[in-house]
């Protein structure tokens, strides 16, 4: 398979701390990707970019605050001068009853899931203007297509997130950015926050879930397939999951 060289292609990755992230982090490193890490958690990332190597920079960030997310890029553009990859990867999955549940906990969803899919995506574009291939790839969801019952709010910001990509492929195709989504079934993450850990690995256990390895590897694959080329959509589930 002829896939485009990565080497020396500058990457922006945000919740880079655990999961997803860090695997997309780590996948995109052995590409020689540049890669920023962003995400709360400072001591997790500098774990990370000491594992890494010369290739990542940390750069902390709440991307739902879109002062942030500001410095993140200007600090982007001041040492790169430009980006290649924005992996939008940071967001939250509170579940549980619609009618109980907590108003400051629907705020950090949407914060996370849609703010900071909207203040990110905005600033990277100027970034990424005259520069082949460039991408903008997120992190939806099955939940993105499909409602699941107990996680009404996490829904709806998927749900946004799919109608803005669709969007915003046709404002951005003809500048020649790509707008992609991964869109990924069970996965053996931090998800389902106000879930009992217990009751989370007993379902994907039962599914045999994904891995972050690979959605990570999902990414490099749409990243890497030449300009031209834009793998709008991969929906990656579990064999064993047939719900939602």
């Amino acid at each position: 398979m002829q896939l485009t060289n990565l080497r020396g292609k500058v990457a922006v990755v945000t919740g880079a701390s655990s999961g997803i992230g860090a695997a997309a982090s780590r996948a995109l490193v052995a590409e020689g990707v540049q890669v920023v890490l962003a995400a709360r958690s400072v001591d997790r990332l500098q774990a990370l970019a000491k594992e890494l190597g010369e290739l990542a920079l940390v750069v902390p960030t709440d991307v739902g605050d879109e002062a942030a997310v500001a410095r993140l890029f200007a600090e982007v553009q001041q040492r790169f001068g430009g980006l290649d990859l924005l992996f939008n990867n940071a967001g939250l999955g509170y579940g549980g009853s619609f009618v109980e549940g907590k108003t400051e906990e629907w705020r950090a969803t949407i914060d996370a899931n849609l703010y900071g899919v909207l203040f990110c995506t905005r600033q990277v574009i100027p970034l990424m203007r005259g520069r082949p291939g460039a991408m903008i790839a997120t992190v939806s969801s099955v939940g993105g297509r499909h409602g699941i019952a107990g996680f009404a709010v996490y829904n709806a910001t998927k749900f946004a997130v799919v109608g803005l990509h669709d969007a915003l492929r046709k404002e951005l195709g003809p500048e020649g950015i790509r707008v992609s989504l991964i869109e990924p079934g069970a996965v053996y993450t931090n998800w389902g926050y106000n879930i009992p850990k217990e009751e989370m690995k007993a379902r994907r256990d039962q599914l045999e879930a994904l891995k972050p390895e690979d959605i990570a590897n999902a990414l490099v694959y749409a990243f890497a397939q030449p300009a031209n080329v834009n793998p709008q959509e991969i929906l990656i589930m579990p064999t064993r999951q047939i719900y939602p």
